[in-house]
């Protein structure tokens, strides 16, 4: 079993009772889960997984897959503040969408880890602005070695790798830009 804290940056339903879970970690990178019958009301896990929780999960490693079983969460950080504002979780939600686009699955970044966890910590403290997007932005370029001085952190992301992930576009509107 392997152990770790992280970050939920997105989830998705796997079938009826189960999800996905995709978690930024410390000491793993990106991490994805299954949590098997999380939707179900007397499941252990209900209530404890849900976008931007941080928590210390345990989980089983996939001999065959990318797809890991969860076995344990126990939540430290709910940032309920995220989910009072439709632009703090629209900014949020850009923030993992981006880094879940940019790296390798179970390659441990830790500063990426760092920034996630200081973006959204920023966000549920002091509000989405269009300031700490393209903070974030220009942090995660320079930590990917793309950054560069004449042109805009985004533009060196996509020049980069291609393409922005498409929840900037829903960010932008939100914030008014």
């Amino acid at each position: 079993m392997e152990k770790a804290r992280g970050m939920i940056i997105r989830l998705t339903k796997l079938t009826e009772t189960s999800l996905i879970v995709h978690w930024c970690t410390q000491d793993h990178g990106l991490v994805k889960t299954v949590a098997k019958g999380a939707r179900k009301a007397k499941s252990p896990f209900y209530g404890k997984l849900d976008l931007f929780f941080e928590a210390e999960l345990v989980w089983v490693r996939s001999r065959k897959s990318e797809l890991h079983t969860l076995r344990e969460v126990a939540v430290i950080n709910y940032r309920e503040p995220l989910r009072k504002k439709y632009v703090d979780t629209v900014v949020a939600a850009y923030f993992g969408e981006l880094l879940a686009d940019l790296v390798e699955l179970e390659h441990p970044v830790p500063e990426l880890y760092d920034l996630l966890q200081r973006g959204l910590t920023y966000v549920a403290e002091e509000g989405a602005d269009m300031r700490a997007v393209l903070h974030y932005e220009h942090e995660m370029a320079r930590l990917l070695g793309v950054a560069h001085q004449r042109t805009s952190a985004a533009s060196a992301i996509e020049q980069a790798f291609g393409r922005l992930p498409r929840g900037r576009s829903a960010c932008l509107v939100a914030l008014g830009a």
